[in-house]
């Protein structure tokens, strides 16, 4: 990684690359006690060493680990020295794969899944597979570990209890105002995920609406370049007015009222 951090995601933003669709072939099973489930594995969020033991020796002997691009989930296995059978699954194919991945765990196979990073199903494909195994009555294993959510809520040092989770705030201005309005009246802190490109615009709704209104900008979680910028919405939007944004990005909201602890 280079050193200078303007080459952090200075990249135009690009369409989403899709992988090809082909058909999974058999696959043999490997008999151990991981057979007949599927296993959700959460994946590092940014440091590849945030990953749990227990993630790793699952993903070590799986029959099958379906991810959302392969390459990228290559990388991380690459990192940790695990050789497995991938196998595509996103928002595009993930209908598609499903009867395909079933069948596999219907006949004693074993399955992970894992996402680009974090848990998965939590605003990434996933959640219609976890539903089929379900409702085929087949075992779902549920591994913790990294999260961009409770790691920016953690940090915030805003009230982590009750809190919401919107997932990726709305492309149309119109719909994302009406989300950041209703955050700003909500009795709980308000979390969701934001593209740099329309940072600036989302926290000028906010301090339009309340200036003072304390929000937090958790950044890059986890790597080189980590950051929180916390303060009154219009001093944090002055501060990306002034410095361009780069990097994932985690808005975390106050709530409308602010119990007597807080001092920031």
């Amino acid at each position: 990684m280079s050193t200078d951090e303007e080459s952090e995601n200075a990249a135009e933003p690009q369409d989403e690359v899709q992988e090809a669709f082909e058909p999974l072939e058999a696959v043999e099973i490997t008999p151990n006690s991981l057979g007949g489930a599927l296993h959700l594995v959460a994946t590092p969020i940014g440091n590849l060493a945030d990953i749990t033991l227990r993630a790793l020796e699952v993903l070590k002997n799986v029959d099958l680990i379906a991810c959302e691009d392969t390459r990228h989930s290559g990388r991380l296995l690459s990192h940790h020295g695990i050789r497995a059978r991938l196998v595509s699954l996103n928002e595009h194919n993930e209908a598609r794969r499903i009867p395909e991945l079933i069948a596999h765990l219907q006949a004693g196979g074993s399955v992970a899944l894992i996402s680009d990073a974090g848990m998965p199903t939590v605003s990434d494909p996933g959640q219609r597979l976890v539903q089929s195994v379900v409702a085929a009555g087949l075992k779902v294993e549920s591994l913790p570990g990294p999260s961009a959510v409770l790691t920016a809520l953690a940090a915030s040092g805003l009230p982590t209890v009750p809190f919401y989770f919107g997932g990726f705030l709305p492309h149309k201005k119109g719909q994302r105002e009406k989300e950041l309005l209703a955050a700003l009246q909500r009795e709980a802190t308000s979390l969701y995920f934001e593209s740099p490109y329309r940072l600036v615009d989302t926290l000028a709704m906010i301090a339009a609406a309340k200036p003072d209104h304390r929000v937090v900008v958790a950044r890059e979680l986890t790597k080189k370049f980590e950051e929180f910028q916390r303060g009154p919405a219009q001093q944090v939007l002055s501060h990306y007015q002034a410095r361009t944004p780069k990097g994932e990005i985690t808005l975390v909201i106050a709530p409308a009222e602010l119990p007597k602890w807080i001092t920031w």
